[in-house]
């Protein structure tokens, strides 16, 4: 069963399906929350997550990434909690997030609490490397990131703002995923080349 029809499950009441989505993305998630969160407060993030994933399953549509909605449904919970302990950890202010405010409030609480400062240093790197290939702000590819993943807007409405068909959206958003995946992939084989 793929992710759409266990959200759509979800979306009925299964708790099962909410079980098979946390085994599926759990690990991910708090891979990637780690590099901005400190470590004890990952777990916490997570199951705010997956409760706002189950809060939120009614309004899923499956036009996109299952794994891109929960991961904007998992930043969006780590920046509550930035918001809530941020100052604590010495975070930025993330009074007000734009499209890599955000970012950068995960990589400062990261550099503040991480048990290897290089490690933040190098997630952020890795971040705006794969971010860079997407060309400069305002770019087609960025702005389809920007409103798929971190403002999670449906293809339809994305579709309709940039002017363009749905099915060029979804190709964008086909190039993006790849181009930051390639970008990504290559910054892990050079720091273990290293």
């Amino acid at each position: 069963m793929d992710d759409d029809e266990l959200i759509a499950r979800l979306a009925g009441g299964d708790e099962s399906a909410l079980r098979e989505l946390f085994g599926r993305h759990a690990p991910w998630l708090a891979a990637r929350l780690r590099t901005a969160l400190p470590a004890q407060d990952v777990e916490d993030v997570l199951q705010e997550t997956f409760l706002a994933v189950w809060r939120s399953a009614k309004g899923y549509r499956p036009q996109g990434s299952a794994g891109g909605w929960l991961w904007v449904i998992a930043r969006r919970q780590a920046a509550g909690w930035l918001r809530r302990h941020g100052h604590e950890a010495g975070a930025v202010d993330t009074a007000v997030l734009d499209e890599t405010a955000l970012d950068d409030a995960l990589a400062a609480a990261g550099r503040a609490s991480a048990r290897d400062p290089a490690e933040a240093v190098l997630a952020r790197a890795d971040l705006a490397a794969a971010l860079a290939v997407l060309g400069p702000a305002g770019s087609a590819e960025r702005e389809v990131w920007r409103l798929l993943y971190v403002e999670d807007q449906p293809v339809a409405q994305v579709a309709q703002l940039m002017g363009v068909p749905q099915g060029t959206v979804k190709s964008r958003a086909h190039r993006v995923r790849r181009l930051m995946r390639t970008a990504l992939v290559g910054r892990a084989a050079q720091e273990e080349g290293l």
